[in-house]
């Protein structure tokens, strides 16, 4: 493979990485914080309902575990494509 369709073929791998951990970023803060709530504050997290833990903390969590999760990733994919520092 030539240098031109690697930094391709890694761009498009950056590019779909980014979307599903958005996607699950989404899914977390506004599904489970805003359309799911009233199904989740029937169970019960540390004595609040589990609907709002997820509106205040649980995104917030979730974002900071998710930006662990795509420096792993893309330090794995740089060595990969060798374009790492």
């Amino acid at each position: 493979m030539d240098h031109k369709a690697m930094r391709i073929e890694y761009w498009k791998k950056n590019v779909r990485l980014m979307a599903v951990l958005l996607t699950i970023w989404a899914v977390v803060s506004y599904g489970c914080g805003i359309l799911f709530v009233e199904v989740l504050n029937t169970i019960r997290l540390g004595g609040f309902p589990l609907g709002f833990w997820f509106a205040q903390q649980g995104s917030i969590y979730t974002f900071v575990i998710l930006i662990f999760v795509y420096v792993y990733l893309m330090g794995k994919m740089d060595r990969k494509y060798d374009v790492h520092e």
